[in-house]
């Protein structure tokens, strides 16, 4: 027996598993039984975020990556598990085997196995648990059926077959257009369907003004290969250079890192090139971007590059995106136009250059404002994320900031928050802070970490 959970984004999905849990830790203490792990299957782009999360709200709970070369469930008796749905496909046999056997095993975003045909639905379905979680913010994004595949894995059986779904329960409610029907389908899925907005009364008040969120995602194997040899070569010159000729090359450095976190293609200068599965971080903006319009939502878009902008406006408009893309030579009519269209609602993705568009302007149509890439100083991104986040704006604002894991990109956020001296530089003095660094703390801070 299990459900969905399916509440908006940033409504707490990932807190209420962990909170559920605990409960079942304690339950199991209390009666003597063995603690039962949990296993979390989720995209890759995502089990860093999930690994943080559980060590924040469940500290001294085991949690275990099981992803990448060397994995192993040797040992795994409690806590979680995070894999992602590559590894399943590739792992069934060994994750359906563990031991002590899963307590609970959940599908974040589970509109991945939506097509239960496919291999990762097929390997899921192999797991055996006595409570399956779906959590999801997108049910249903093309079809009813696909409402079916989730519900079909987490309870079986409530819905009939595919077939007898489709008869009884799709065709007449899509094609037909039968709210009747429509209404006897919403009451037999209420119970293991819980579904909260932030537009349900009672639920707006209690969400804070600005919920924020980090999205640490992995580099492809190119976006490694390009950062390394970036680090490799440009230290190799820093080394043996000094003053002016050294701080610019540290600049120079610290902008091709940069710039490899956003997508090979900006560095490379590939304008025209192919972009999809090159990097993470623009995985991450897609997951984001299709949930977001999905819901009738809108998004600010903000990077520092323009080069990027350019290339992320071609990106969703070849995925069929309604976009519009503001940086510094666009005229301030056209500029004005622009603002007007997305208020309006006739566009609901904006993507902004940090300097042309992070102040001044009044875009309380968006309830996301997604950080592509990050600033040196968080009071830039403030001001940016105020385009959305002032006074006329009726909707919680969701801000998203995505880091490429491992990074210089996580070295400066962590710097950031943990307050250090040198963090303050960087808040208060930027990239020329940075420049002042010794040789082995350059190394330290820029160096790709597994």
């Amino acid at each position: 027996l299990g459900g969905i959970l399916a509440d908006d984004m940033g409504l707490g999905k990932t807190v209420m598993l962990i909170a559920l849990h605990l409960h079942l830790e304690d339950q199991a203490r209390a009666a003597g039984r063995p603690v039962a792990p949990t296993l979390v299957v989720c995209p890759a782009s995502v089990v860093g975020n999930w690994v943080r999360e559980i060590e924040r709200f469940a500290p001294g709970v085991p949690v275990r990556r099981h992803h990448g070369t060397g994995r192993s469930l040797v040992g795994v008796t409690e806590g979680f598990v995070v894999t992602t749905y590559a590894t399943l496909r590739r792992d069934a046999v060994d994750l359906a085997d563990v031991e002590t056997g899963w307590g609970v095993v959940v599908a974040d975003e589970a509109q991945y196995v939506k097509n239960v045909r496919s291999a990762a639905a097929k390997a899921l379905r192999s797991i055996p648990t006595p409570v399956r979680l779906a959590l999801t913010g997108t049910p249903v994004e093309n079809g009813l059926t696909e409402l079916w595949s989730i519900l079909d894995w987490t309870t079986p059986g409530l819905l009939g077959g595919l077939e007898e779904f489709r008869r009884r329960w799709s065709r007449p409610i899509e094609r037909g257009q039968d709210r009747d029907r429509a209404g006897e389908l919403s009451r037999l899925v209420r119970p293991f369907l819980l579904r909260r907005r932030k537009s349900d009364p009672g639920i707006a008040p209690e969400l804070p003004p600005k919920t924020e969120t980090d999205y640490r995602v992995h580099l492809t194997r190119e976006q490694v290969g390009l950062y390394e040899a970036v680090v490799r070569e440009t230290m190799a010159e820093i080394e043996s250079s000094e003053g002016m000729q050294r701080r610019g090359l540290v600049v120079r450095l610290l902008t091709q890192l940069k710039q490899v976190c956003n997508h090979p293609a900006q560095l490379l200068r590939e304008p025209r090139a192919t972009l999809t599965g090159r990097s993470g971080k623009l995985d991450m903006l897609d997951e984001l971007l299709d949930e977001i319009v999905a819901a009738d939502g809108a998004a600010l878009v903000f990077t520092q590059y323009a080069q990027m902008g350019h290339l992320l406006t071609r990106h969703l408009t070849e995925r069929r995106i309604p976009v519009q893309f503001l940086h510094g030579g666009v005229p301030v009519p056209t500029r004005e136009q622009m603002v007007t269209r997305f208020q309006a609602g006739e566009v609901p993705v904006f993507v902004l250059s940090l300097k042309a568009g992070g102040t001044g302007l009044t875009l309380t149509r968006a309830d996301h404002v997604i950080h592509y890439d990050r600033w040196w100083n968080p009071a830039v991104e403030d001001q940016a994320t105020d385009r959305a986040h002032r006074i006329g704006q009726t909707k919680p604002v969701q801000v998203h900031r995505i880091i490429a894991e491992g990074t210089i990109e996580e070295s400066v956020a962590e710097l950031i928050a943990s307050k250090r001296a040198l963090a303050d530089a960087v808040v208060n003095a930027g990239e020329s802070a940075l420049t002042e660094l010794t040789d082995a703390e350059l190394v330290e801070l820029v160096r790709l970490r597994r």
